[in-house]
This record gives C-alpha cells, sequence and structure tokens, in this order.
C-alpha cells in the first residue's frame, strides 16, 4: 500500500520538473527569443478579462505599439508621450492619410516589476517635436526594444538607437536622419540581436538600407543599400544548418543577407506591396512572403544562391519547397506549430498549410464578425492558438488539423501590439494599460 503513493509523488515530480525546465522565462524581443510566438508554462491562462485572470495592469505613460519585452524581474516598454492626452484610436477599416504634431514629445523607454507592474525606472531618449507625421492609427513608438540580459536597445526609426543597462543608464546612442515613409505613416521595424551584433532594416522613400552594429558601442560594422521603398517588416536571423542569413522582405524583393558582411546570398521577387510581417523558420525551412490582398507565401529551402525566384505557372524549385499564391497575411506573422502553419489574415480570416507541402489544411476561415482588423501576431502554447484583433477580442483555437474556436476573450481596448509570453504570464498592452495575466486556479 506505501509503494503506489510513493510512485505517485515521484511521478508529479518528475512532471513538475519537466514543466519548470519547459517553462518560457524571457521574452527578449519581438515575437521571442527565437521570433516565432511559441511559448510554454503551466500557468499561462486560457481565459481572461478586465478582470478575470488578471495579476495587475499598469497605465503606462504615452503611446506606443511597441510591444513589451521580458527579462528576469522586468519588463521594458517603450512610449511616446505629448501633454495632450490622445483620442482613442479608430477601428475598423483602413483609414488613410497623416497626422503631424507641433507639440513636444518625448521618445521613452520603461521598465515595470514583474511581481507588482509598478514603474521602476524612465529613460527619456529624446525630446523634441516629431520631426515626420503618422498614420492616425499609427504611433510614434511602434518599434519594439530588444535586450540580452544585460542591455536594452530601445530604437525609434526616426529618432536614433539608445542603449542602457538595466539600470536605465545610457550606455551610447546613435543618430540617424528622419525619412519619409509612405503617405507619412511613419515606422514601424523593430531591431534584430544576434550574438554580439544588432541588425536594422530601415525601408522608406528616400534612402533605404539596412545595418550592422556592434551591440556594445553602437559602432556600424556594415552597411548595405537597398532598392526598397516604404516597409514595417522586421529582419529574421535565419540558422539555417549551413549557414547564417538574415533574410529580409521588400516592397520589391525579398532579400538574404550574410550577417557577417551583408553580402547578397540570394533573392525573390514576388512581393505584393504594403508589408509588415517577419519571416519565420521551423524544421529546416523558411517562411517567408508579402501579404497585400493575400500574396504569396514561400517555403524555401537552406543553402539557396543567386535569384530563385518563381517562373510562370510555378509554384516550387530547386529552392522553394513550396508556395502558396494568396496565403500570406500583410501584418500578423505566421505562427507554426508542428507541421500546421496557422496564418491570421488582417480582414479576419485564418487558414491553416501543412508546414512541409504546402498542403491547406484548414481553408480560410472566417474569425471576425463584428468589424475590427488583425494586427498583432498570433501566439501559441498548450495547445492553443491565439488570434488578437484591434478591438481587443482574442479568439482561442484549438492547435489542430480542424477548425474548433474554444472562447473569444474580450478586453475592450484598442490592440495592435503583440504580446509578450514569459515566466507563466502573458502580457498584453492594449491602448491604455499592460496587463499581467495569468492562470489563478
Amino acid at each position: 500500500m506505501t509503494k503506489r503513493p510513493i510512485l505517485i509523488r515521484l511521478l508529479l515530480l518528475v512532471a513538475c520538473s519537466e514543466s519548470i525546465q519547459a517553462e518560457t522565462e524571457n521574452w527578449p524581443q519581438y515575437r521571442g527569443a527565437a521570433s516565432d510566438g511559441l511559448a510554454e508554462g503551466a500557468t499561462l491562462p486560457e481565459t481572461w478579462s478586465t478582470t478575470e485572470n488578471v495579476v495587475w495592469r499598469t497605465k503606462v505613460p504615452g503611446w506606443g505599439w511597441s510591444s513589451p519585452i521580458v527579462w528576469g524581474n522586468q519588463i521594458f516598454v517603450t512610449s511616446a508621450v505629448s501633454k495632450t492626452e490622445l483620442p482613442t484610436p479608430h477601428v475598423g477599416g483602413y483609414p488613410g492619410g497623416h497626422i503631424g504634431s507641433e507639440e513636444e514629445h518625448r521618445w521613452m523607454l520603461y521598465a515595470l516589476d514583474f511581481e507588482s507592474g509598478k514603474i521602476e525606472w524612465e529613460f527619456e531618449a529624446h525630446r523634441g517635436i516629431p520631426p515626420k507625421m503618422r498614420h492616425p492609427r499609427n504611433s510614434f513608438a511602434s518599434e519594439t526594444p530588444v535586450t540580452d540580459g544585460e542591455r536594452v536597445y530601445a530604437w525609434f526609426a526616426n529618432i536614433g538607437l539608445f542603449c542602457t543597462d538595466l539600470a536605465g543608464k545610457k550606455l551610447w546612442e546613435r543618430r540617424w536622419p528622419a525619412y519619409s515613409m509612405r503617405d507619412e505613416w511613419n515606422t514601424g521595424t523593430s531591431p534584430v540581436l544576434h550574438g554580439d551584433r544588432l541588425f536594422i532594416q530601415n525601408d522608406n522613400e528616400e534612402d533605404s538600407w539596412l545595418e550592422c552594429l556592434d551591440k556594445l558601442t553602437g559602432e556600424t560594422l556594415w552597411r548595405v543599400a537597398r532598392e526598397e521603398r516604404s516597409t514595417w517588416s522586421t529582419p529574421y536571423y535565419w540558422e539555417s544548418g549551413p549557414r547564417d542569413e538574415l533574410v529580409t522582405i521588400g516592397t520589391n524583393r525579398i532579400r538574404s543577407y550574410n550577417p557577417a558582411d551583408g553580402a547578397l546570398l540570394w533573392e525573390l521577387s514576388g512581393s505584393s506591396g504594403l508589408v509588415s510581417l517577419m519571416p519565420v523558420a521551423k524544421e529546416g525551412l523558411l517562411y517567408v512572403g508579402a501579404g497585400y490582398h493575400y500574396g504569396p507565401l514561400y517555403a524555401i529551402r537552406p543553402g539557396a544562391s543567386g535569384d530563385i525566384s518563381l517562373k510562370g505557372e510555378e509554384t516550387g524549385n530547386a529552392h522553394i519547397a513550396w508556395s502558396q499564391r494568396r496565403g500570406s497575411s500583410i501584418h500578423p506573422c505566421y505562427l507554426i506549430s508542428g507541421d500546421r502553419l496557422f496564418v491570421c489574415y488582417d480582414s479576419g480570416l485564418m487558414a491553416c498549410f501543412n508546414a512541409k507541402t504546402g498542403e491547406e489544411i484548414i481553408p480560410k476561415q472566417r474569425l471576425n464578425t463584428t468589424g475590427g482588423r488583425f494586427y498583432a501576431s498570433p501566439w501559441a502554447y498548450n495547445g492553443k492558438v491565439f488570434m488578437l484583433n484591434e478591438n481587443g477580442d482574442t479568439w482561442v483555437i484549438e492547435d489542430a488539423p480542424e477548425y474548433k474556436l474554444v472562447r473569444k476573450n474580450p478586453l475592450g481596448d484598442v490592440i495592435w501590439a503583440t504580446p509578450a509570453i514569459a515566466r507563466g504570464s502573458l502580457f498584453i498592452r492594449t491602448y491604455s494599460w499592460l496587463y499581467r495575466l495569468q492562470d489563478s486556479r
């Protein structure tokens, strides 16, 4: 009678140990350490609202659509602060136009305490009148910062790049000119950190470039010009096996560069205008596309070189494993869980493809029936996929080969920022608040 309880306790201890080992500890950059939106954690919530499973919510001064990042006991987030409180952005549809401001702004980096949500310190990167205009629903702080656990790097594309330590002390800064974006919609590309190097993609209407910097000094290690116009896509560092690559999406071409010196490795035509999403790689393939009006989605094999563009009615070649001509989104990044590649489309549709073959698993399925587009990238944990729209509603979907909606979680506020996940908690930034959500059961 004594052996069975002992065995059960041992099994529980093993299970708890594996759970602890698997838990996502830090979320150092946009979409996490692997830039894939995947996480683990026994207390990560599947249900929430403005009152349910809320550990805390904090009002972050100003406005920004940058994602929060997490390291240890600190959450970092950027914002642009003005004296005038801005009206809540309009949702639904896609209004054009642009907005300027002659009012002084402060470009800020904030550090919040993980346990309490209180702001520990603030760092003012710049104070002045915004040098360029913005889209009515874009912010002046839409680029997500990045950290290596010793320093935080905050990039405001029309201001500069700022490096602080974890106590908020400035270590160095770099400044660049402010470039005009398409229709003066402002910027949104986030920096990428790998090893001792930072990578910044700046595609605009005047002078597009890709630059690699030393993370300790901010010194330029290499810089290449790009024949591109405005994009809001973050580059992706691909450790493909045969070599490392830095993959970028442009309005003209998808390109891969050698991270060591910026040499062009391969390029692919077939972009389709407005681009904000980020590539991602899993199980030996790179997934990349450009999705204005459902543009093409490609799965690319490692080791490509030269111009790998498809010809005529081709759907693949020696370097492209498969493609879907109308498979890509514009803003939300792809989510790959096992063999399933989920795509969330801005207009409120979702689809799922076989990541290895490109075969359609779930045809385009209508999520949104009440208005509000999808700008945040999807994420997944504990057998569920989460898709968040700008109305603040999250669709919780079974991570399965058939579409099954589990529930919708409302927050009742405008959201464009992609959440962060760490230490058993989900962090969602709305227009008004930063939430820490955790299963309280």
